[in-house]
């Protein structure tokens, strides 16, 4: 502490050491100090020091600041004081103003110290990772130092710290958080870092963009104030700027994310437009730039569309047009409005026809075109003004056949309006005014009306124009040749020469015109021969284009002026090789690339304004060809000639073929649909096939299951047969058992045989007629009494049947429980015994039941003699035996459902049997099974007659 008071305190006694000793021991504290106060106080010492001593600083302190930021993590304040050490030796800004005549030099070593210091920071990758950390420090002494000092080392060796950042894990994510701090330096400087670090990077622009920058900094712009906020305003635009120019990703990402729409309220402008800062027309200059980094037409087709769309669906157009024609607005920011909108309209069919729609505000109203033009040629208007104006008329009519016809419309006889201007009028005003750039941006206008429209170029022919009084009109296209002739500016030449050359290119009836004028052609070729300086060479170039395209479009309706007469004449007055020298004179000019490079006019003064781009493309097109048809002889024509005429025959063979291949195309193609039917029905059958295996598959499954039971089935019975033997039962008295049940069961059916009988006896004698006799009627009662008490009788001795079936079978099964439990045998034996004699006295009582139908039977004969007496009573039978009879039928019903059933079902396992055969599989005979299954089918043969009863 002592040392560091006599360095930084008063003056002492002894001989004072120089900044260099000073520094060196202040780096030797830094070093081997173990105290972190000594520390803190040597790097506070370097900071103040750093400044006037910063080569000094830079070169014996760099490692030592380096090293305390890694080690003295934990205190803020060493941290800030090294990050500003580190931020004066690398930073190239000098307060101090020098002098003018030092100012060149000096900057020159500060860059080259800075840079150099720079490059022995970066040397090691882990400083700029080291600082990408300590930026996650939130104390405004470590964030706000560390902020500028990387800010410092991008502005030095940017591409060299682009590249760390970009490979460094969550580097841009940490620098996009600057944007959210709550503390505005630190926010407003971590925009200045943004806009260093996405210089020229584009991979570093779209991981910016896709961290959510656009929606932060348009949040900003509209808490700032958008175009009436201030200087943070401005570094958002730019960091929007660099983000977004010459990079097609992150357009597609900001016209997807719906922020166009959010630009439309920066362009709202209220009715005094007078006093705007300096500020704000900074901003709303970068503002519309932004639009027209969107639409400009370097970009893809596809994605200028869907921008321009976008700006005409959301009202940014119509709020652009609105500052177009506003009062006040200042000349610079008029200047660029005109510029984006030429843009935004530039190709756009429905945004064409918008702004074709505008009119000024004025009285009365007149088409935004028309006042626009007005400017363009008024030589009073500022120069890059009228630029503008040219660049949007020329966007206007790009691609947009039908406002070139609107253009071309406006100069013709039939619709020209004389108490209004018209957009024609001013062009030709323009065209023949003694303003040489008035009749270049007018020539070059109108050459844009004409562009790649052949009904327009024959439409303008029809032109004509009184001169003077007295004398008869002339048309435009003489006109424009006339002025050529008087000698007038280059500027002027140059412009009439391109008017002409797009007039007469690709129009034979307007190259028949021109050339209808005798003047013209030897003007042409005295313009191409004679030997002129610098500044009219161009114009001898055009010359020789102009004459070149009058023998390329020449279709020979002139006698004089035919194909080969003007190649000839060609080469007895200038010279084929000098023709084509001369030619060559219009792409060789300095001015002609810088015009090719893009579509708006840049020129820097109104002398350099010469080429119009569209017209580049067309010297562009048609030079080599004008060569080829200079320097071609007679007997190459001729022979070219042939060449087309067997050109034209195979032309007509292949088209032939064309048909041939049109009619096979669409064969094939029915074939191809026939194809895909007949390949869905295929699926299908093969589907269905699918289903079939499957079904048989389940068959066969059931099938399997089916023997099983069996199997098990005659197992059991068998098991029943050992297991009733084992009990005492023999199989003898078994069989006796079923004996007897199957006698109950006919007598049963005998019985119900009786009674049908009578039924049909009761029909017979109601056929017959016989009288009715009241007597019989109480005889009739009792035998109707008798007859249900014996139904009832049947019904219970069925029930008992039933029941001895039901104590059958569980006496079958319970023997297999038997032979298992031996225990139970006695209870068993008993059951058996039981049973014995409930069959017994079954049979007794079935011979009870045949004694009394006996008896009926004998009542039945002597009812038989009284019935003729009994009419009444037998109507009353009658209705009686018809429900006895509805229910038999509902019973057959029934039974002949089911018959049909087991009908279907056998005719299924036949089939299934079938199918089985048919793939191989061995069907098992089954006859030894026969007998199981016909007791089975008595047992339901006895059940089914039981229902019927």
């Amino acid at each position: 502490m002592n040392f560091l008071r006599g360095v930084m305190g008063s003056q002492p006694t002894g001989p004072q050491p120089t900044g260099a000793e000073t520094i060196q021991k202040l780096c030797d504290r830094v070093a081997s100090s173990t105290l972190l106060e000594d520390r803190r106080d040597a790097v506070r010492a370097l900071k103040s020091l750093s400044k006037k001593y910063r080569m000094e600083v830079g070169t014996m302190a760099i490692d030592h600041l380096v090293r305390i930021l890694q080690t003295d993590r934990s205190d803020t304040e060493i941290l800030g004081y090294a990050l500003d050490t580190l931020y004066n030796i690398v930073c190239n800004d000098e307060e101090e103003e020098p002098d003018e005549s030092e100012e060149e030099n000096l900057q020159k070593q500060e860059d080259d110290m800075g840079a150099q210091f720079t490059d022995k920071f970066v040397q090691e990758p882990e400083n700029i990772t080291l600082l990408l950390t300590l930026l996650e420090e939130f104390d405004f002494h470590v964030r706000w130092p560390g902020v500028k000092l990387l800010t410092a080392l991008l502005k030095n060796q940017c591409a060299q710290v682009q590249g760390i950042i970009l490979v460094s894990p969550m580097g841009v994510s940490r620098l996009m958080d600057l944007l959210a701090d709550s503390r505005e330096v630190i926010r407003n400087d971590g925009l200045l870092l943004l806009q260093q670090l996405t210089k020229g990077n584009a991979a570093i622009q779209k991981i910016v963009a896709f961290e959510n920058a656009f929606e932060r900094l348009l949040d900003i712009i509209t808490e700032e104030g958008s175009s009436d906020g201030g200087i943070v305003v401005e570094d958002c635009l730019l960091l929007l700027l660099n983000l977004l120019k010459n990079n097609s990703s992150n357009q597609n990402f900001f016209k997807e994310g719906s922020y166009i729409q959010k630009m439309k309220p920066w362009f709202e402008v209220g009715d005094d437009n007078s006093g705007w800062s300096a500020q704000k027309v900074t901003n709303l200059h970068l503002m519309l730039q932004l639009v027209r980094v969107m639409v400009s037409p370097v970009n893809s087709p596809g994605a200028t569309a869907s921008c321009q769309k976008a700006m005409f669906q959301c009202g940014l157009l119509q709020q652009l047009c609105t500052i177009l024609m506003a009062t006040g607005v200042p000349a610079d920011i008029l200047t660029e409005t005109i510029n984006t909108v030429s843009e935004v309209i530039r190709g756009s069919e429905v945004n064409q026809d918008y702004f074709a729609s505008v009119n000024a505000p004025s009285n009365p109203p007149r088409p935004a075109i028309v006042v626009l033009l007005m400017s363009m040629v008024n030589e009073r208007q500022p120069f890059v003004l009228r630029c503008a104006v040219l660049y949007c008329f020329q966007c206007f009519l790009y691609k947009n056949h039908k406002g070139q016809g609107e253009i071309v419309a406006t100069l013709l006889p039939s619709t020209i309006d004389a108490n209004s201007v018209s957009a024609g009028q001013l062009l030709c005003g323009g065209l023949f005014s003694a303003d040489s750039l008035s009749n270049w941006c007018a020539a070059v206008a109108l050459a844009h009306a004409l562009q790649d429209n052949l009904t327009q170029k024959e439409q303008l022919l029809r032109v004509q124009l009184a001169t003077s009084l007295g004398k008869p009109p002339v048309s435009l296209l003489q006109q424009c040749t006339n002025i050529l002739s008087q000698g007038s500016r280059v500027q002027t030449k140059v412009g009439l020469l391109m008017l002409l050359c797009t007039w007469i290119s690709n129009c034979p009836i307007a190259v028949m015109h021109f050339l209808h004028n005798q003047d013209n052609v030897p003007f042409l070729t005295g313009q191409i021969s004679e030997n002129l300086g610098e500044d009219e060479r161009l114009v001898q170039g055009l010359c020789a284009l102009l004459l070149g395209i009058c023998i390329y479009y020449n279709d020979n309706s002139l006698e004089n002026y035919t194909k080969e007469k003007l190649k000839q004449l060609i080469e007895k007055r200038i010279g084929k090789e000098n023709f084509v020298e001369k030619l060559g004179f219009i792409t060789k000019h300095e001015l002609y690339s810088r015009a090719a490079q893009k579509p708006q006019p840049a020129f820097s003064t109104p002398e350099h304004m010469l080429f119009d781009h569209e017209f580049t493309k067309l010297v562009k097109e048609l030079e080599g060809m004008i060569t080829k048809a200079v320097l071609k002889s007679s007997e190459e024509e001729k022979k070219e000639e042939e060449v087309k005429k067997t050109l034209e025959q195979h032309d007509s063979i292949v088209t032939q073929y064309k048909e041939l291949i049109r009619e096979q195309d669409s064969q094939i193609n029915e074939l191809k649909e026939q194809m895909t039917l007949l390949t869905s029905q295929n699926e299908k059958m093969q589907n269905t096939i699918t289903q079939q295996l499957s079904q048989i598959q389940q068959h066969k499954d059931q099938y399997n299951i089916l023997k099983l039971k069996l199997g098990k089935d005659n197992q059991q019975t068998a098991n029943q047969a050992e297991a009733a033997h084992v009990n005492g039962l023999q199989p003898e008295e078994l069989s006796q058992l079923r004996e007897q049940l199957e006698e109950l069961q006919r007598q049963n059916q005998l019985l119900q045989t009786q009674l049908t009988e009578k039924d049909s006896v009761i029909t017979s004698l109601k056929a017959e007629g016989i009288p009715s006799a009241e007597g019989s009627t109480s005889e009739v009662t009792v035998l109707q009494g008798e007859l249900e008490l014996l139904k009832a009788q049947l019904q219970s001795q069925t029930t008992e049947i039933t029941q001895l079936q039901t104590e059958r079978q569980e006496l079958l099964r319970g023997s297999e429980t038997t032979a298992a439990v031996p225990g139970e045998n006695s209870l068993y034996t008993e059951k058996i015994a039981g049973l014995e004699s409930r069959l017994s006295a079954q049979t007794a009582e079935t011979q009870k039941l045949k004694g009394e139908v006996k008896t009926l039977l004998g009542s039945r004969e002597l009812m038989e003699k009284d019935l003729a007496s009994a009419t009444s009573t037998a109507a009353i039978m009658q209705a009686e035996k018809s429900k006895l009879q509805q229910e038999v039928q509902e019973s057959k019903k029934e039974q002949d459902d089911l018959l049909m059933l087991l009908a279907d079902q056998d005719q299924k396992i036949l089939s299934l049997k079938q199918r089985l055969k048919d793939l191989g599989e061995t069907i098992e005979d089954e006859d030894d099974l026969d007998s199981k299954d016909q007791f089975d089918d008595d047992d339901e043969e006895e059940e089914e007659e039981e229902c019927d009863e």
